[in-house]
């Protein structure tokens, strides 16, 4: 289970750093990480899943989404070793931390809307 789910210094870093870009930086985000979502369901192959989950390992350590990547991590370390039999349990767990994730980043965007 994912302890935490967000590294709070990484966003204040960002925000910091992209002052009014921000708010598009997290929308931009929440975009593509539905596009990579997608990309680990509708992967043909362990090599698909594999850069699937290395792309989006990516995007979301660079986002401070902590637990998102490191799940990533895992899929992607996982994807190397032949059968692929249980793999579908973390890609559940990917979503179900997605869901935290994208939850906060919208409160986190409304927040900074409305201050």
């Amino acid at each position: 289970m994912v302890d935490v789910h967000i590294d709070e210094k990484v966003l204040s870093d960002l925000r910091e750093v992209m002052e009014d870009g921000y708010l598009q930086l997290l929308e931009t985000f929440l975009e593509d990480s539905e596009r990579r979502l997608s990309q680990l369901h509708e992967a043909k192959d362990a090599d698909e899943l594999g850069l699937a989950a290395h792309s989006f390992k990516g995007s979301s350590s660079n986002m401070g989404a902590v637990g998102l990547a490191e799940l990533c991590r895992e899929l992607e370390d996982r994807v190397r070793q032949q059968p692929l039999y249980g793999i579908e349990d973390l890609i559940n767990r990917i979503d179900m931390e997605y869901i935290e994730v994208r939850r906060f980043y919208r409160d986190e965007w409304q927040r900074v809307a409305t201050e």
